[in-house]
């Protein structure tokens, strides 16, 4: 990750006005949100720790909506405060919003609009992104989302730089997060950033997770292609990449058959998928390559030719970059958890032969609806004889828990 100092004036915070108060953190709570996301600003934010060396916020509940609020599970809850509270506030937050499909309330995103304009801290847990990009709050900006959302993110807000990798980016003085457990990295950083790293620790602890994580969203993505790609003239060539993984060819074979030039299609694939075509086709091939480690006997060196790799040490890269372990580690770690005597099948390696599929269960969210899978064949493809794939040379991405100000993912 890049680190570009011409990045931080655009991103410093407003001076707070005189009536907000950094300690004050108002929690915007809209009819049908998830209680999960709900309850983490409202956990960190509003009990007092301060026996275990947590400095003490002032929270305060604001209804975003007329109530009584409705969240999942059909609880209803009642909020102490309206929007009218959010201007003695230095800090606020949306946990969630119920719905990426239909828009915000208007009042609410005026309120919102105003407390940023007023120095205030503005932060989206999940697709509480949604509310501060149609409150315009994101554009120009880079921004993440729970990465199931995030190329819906990306097509309707255009100007917002979607990047579904991050569990977290702090882009000064407005902030984003990936799903549900993501929000609690967010909201230890914020913590960490007004009080320090022993205050986050300390909170760390009372709440039982990891003051850091390690990675991001990439481990549990998904990324063949978000359900809305389907009617667009890039599927098909996206279905044909997908059956074809274990041929060689690169990100200009596919504009090539897209009849489009390549600064074109990699601005049309960004838009659809919120991916670059690059990193989505080595993630693809990544992806291959776990279920042939699942699923096979195969050697490591094989599993690299058989997913189109143009050796097994672009394999063990791009895989330890993903999923944080080394193939050979990731396969010991997958066979351990098997039952005893539960051996894997071997795949069959003629054309037309898929072997069984699926990821391994691993720690994450709750499981969310995947993207609308078109590998119809590229499963028993990427076992036919690979060639490589030139794109291998590119430079990798890198990867960390969440994006800083200032701070840019390289190219």
């Amino acid at each position: 990750m890049s680190h570009d100092s011409t990045a931080a004036p655009e991103v410093a915070a407003r001076k707070l006005s005189g009536r907000r108060r950094k300690e004050i953190v108002a929690v915007l709570l809209f009819s049908g949100g998830p209680i999960f996301e709900s309850s983490i600003p409202l956990s960190v934010f509003g009990i007092d720790r301060q026996d275990a060396g947590v400095p003490r916020y002032r929270l305060l509940v604001c209804a975003g909506e007329e109530g009584p609020l409705r969240t999942t599970g059909g609880l209803e809850l009642t909020a102490p405060n309206g929007l009218e509270a959010i201007a003695r506030a230095g800090t606020v937050v949306v946990p969630a919003w119920r719905s990426i499909t239909s828009p915000p309330p208007e009042e609410a995103l005026d309120a919102l609009r105003r407390a940023h304009e007023e120095g205030a801290r503005i932060v989206g847990l999940c697709t509480g992104a949604f509310v501060l990009a149609a409150a315009g709050l994101l554009d120009g900006r880079p921004a993440t989302t729970h990465w199931m959302y995030a190329p819906t993110l990306a097509k309707r807000y255009p100007s917002v730089h979607v990047d579904p990798r991050e569990l977290f980016v702090d882009d000064g003085d407005v902030l984003t997060s990936a799903g549900t457990a993501a929000g609690i990295d967010l909201c230890l950083h914020i913590v960490r950033s007004d009080h320090g790293s022993e205050a986050a620790g300390a909170l760390a602890r009372r709440l039982v997770v990891p003051p850091r994580r390690s990675g991001g969203q990439e481990r549990y993505l998904d990324r063949s292609l978000p359900e809305e790609i389907g009617a667009d003239p890039l599927a098909e060539v996206v279905a044909w990449a997908l059956e074809h993984l274990h041929e060689q060819f690169d990100v200009e074979t596919l504009a090539a058959r897209a009849y489009m030039s390549r600064r074109t299609f990699d601005r049309r694939f960004r838009s659809l998928t919120g991916s670059a075509p690059l990193q989505w086709l080595i993630t693809q091939r990544v992806l291959q390559a776990q279920r042939l480690l699942e699923t096979s006997d195969y050697s490591v060196d094989e599993v690299a030719g058989r997913c189109g790799f143009r050796s097994p040490v672009a394999l063990r890269g791009h895989f330890r970059r993903q999923l944080g372990s080394s193939p050979a580690a990731y396969r010991a770690a997958y066979r351990a958890r098997r039952p005893q005597g539960d051996k894997p099948d071997i795949p069959d390696s003629s054309p037309g032969h898929s072997g069984p599929g699926g990821p391994p269960p691993m720690p994450q969210e709750p499981t969310p609806v995947p993207y609308q899978t078109r590998r119809t064949a590229a499963a028993a493809s990427a076992l036919a004889p690979a060639a490589s794939l030139s794109a291998d040379g590119a430079k990798p991405e890198l990867y960390a828990t969440g994006r800083l100000p200032g701070q840019r993912t390289a190219p």
